[in-house]
C-alpha cells in the first residue's frame, strides 16, 4: 500500500465518522456493575449514560477527511 492510497483511505474514514457524527449526534452506552456479591448471589445494576457529538466537531472531522480524499486523489494523478 503505498502513502497516498493510505491518505485517502484514512480521509475516507474521517469523512464517514463525520458523517456520521452529523447523523447521531446522540448515543448511548451501557454498563453493568456488581452492586452486592453473597456467594452465588449477585445483584447487578446496568447504568446508562449519553454522549453527544458536537456538530462543530463532526462537521470538522467531515471536511478534513474531504481535504484528505482530494488530497489522496490530486497525488495519484
Amino acid at each position: 500500500m503505498n502513502r497516498m492510497n493510505a491518505v485517502t483511505i484514512f480521509g475516507a474514514a474521517l469523512a464517514l465518522l463525520g458523517l456520521i457524527g452529523l447523523a447521531i449526534p446522540v448515543f448511548t452506552t451501557q454498563q453493568t456493575k456488581d452492586v452486592a456479591k453473597i456467594g452465588d448471589l449477585k445483584i447487578q445494576a446496568t447504568e446508562s449514560t449519553s454522549h453527544v457529538v458536537p456538530p462543530l466537531v463532526a462537521g470538522g472531522t467531515l471536511a478534513v477527511g474531504i481535504v484528505l480524499l482530494g488530497a489522496g486523489f490530486y497525488r495519484r494523478r
